[in-house]
């Protein structure tokens, strides 16, 4: 019987390992799976490469993982806000490196991962220290830099909820980077709202299928 559903917080992020690549849900606060995270900052991993939209908000969640010194590259769109002191301290101090990419080729980088594609041509970043180093090429007239994918060994993702074959339906924008990160980690693990029998889920609404889903773990809160 197919039942990825684990009990606790500390198994559902248990095997995540130092120097692990991995990807964080969420746009700012929304979609985040804080439950996860802190999960992660009690197991212990160290040297940990992540993948987000944001580099973190006030001192909880992402910003949290950062503080406690975990942290040893991001990659990510939007560094800096208004409440991002913690990176900003730990990039000024040469703490945390940063990998900066546009918002849609980020969105693209992990679909492309998740699709088998071995790379894209964008017009995003030409001419600009983003495109340093990278294959350039002129298509139809307009230049282009070549993107490559971004794999990830593992995706810690929120949705509102899940049944045991790991199938997953959002709350609204909550969805955000989700489903794309899903597909593109060798292990997803997902915080979920409710734990729902199987079959309640409507196929026809499922956004992630549990294919790409490898742990369930339930934890309430608004998303």
């Amino acid at each position: 019987m197919v039942d990825k559903i684990v009990p606790d917080l500390a198994q559902a992020v248990a095997g995540i390992f130092d120097g692990a690549t991995v990807m964080i849900g969420g746009f700012g606060n929304a979609g985040m799976p804080s439950a996860l995270i802190d999960a992660l900052i009690a197991q212990g991993a160290g040297e940990l490469t992540i993948v987000n939209n944001n580099a973190g908000n006030g001192d909880a969640g992402l910003a949290a993982l950062l503080a406690a010194g975990r942290v040893k590259k991001i990659i990510c769109s939007f560094p800096r806000q208004v409440d991002s002191h913690v990176f900003d301290r730990l990039y000024r101090a040469g703490d945390v490196a940063l990998e900066l990419t546009p918002q849609g080729n980020l969105a693209e980088r992990i679909r492309a991962a998740g699709a088998g594609i071995g790379g894209f041509f964008s017009p995003t970043g030409f001419g600009t220290l983003l495109a340093e180093g990278k294959e350039t090429r002129v298509i139809n007239g307009r230049p282009y830099v070549l993107e490559s994918p971004i794999h990830a060994d593992f995706a810690l993702i929120k949705a509102l909820k899940g049944d045991r074959w790991g199938n997953l339906v959002y709350r609204k924008a909550a969805r955000n980077f989700g489903p794309i990160m899903a597909m593109a980690a060798k292990c997803t693990i997902a915080q979920v709202d409710v734990v729902v029998p199987l079959g309640e889920l409507d196929p026809e609404v499922i956004v992630t299928p549990g294919i790409f889903v490898q742990r369930v773990v339930q934890a309430g809160g608004v998303q």
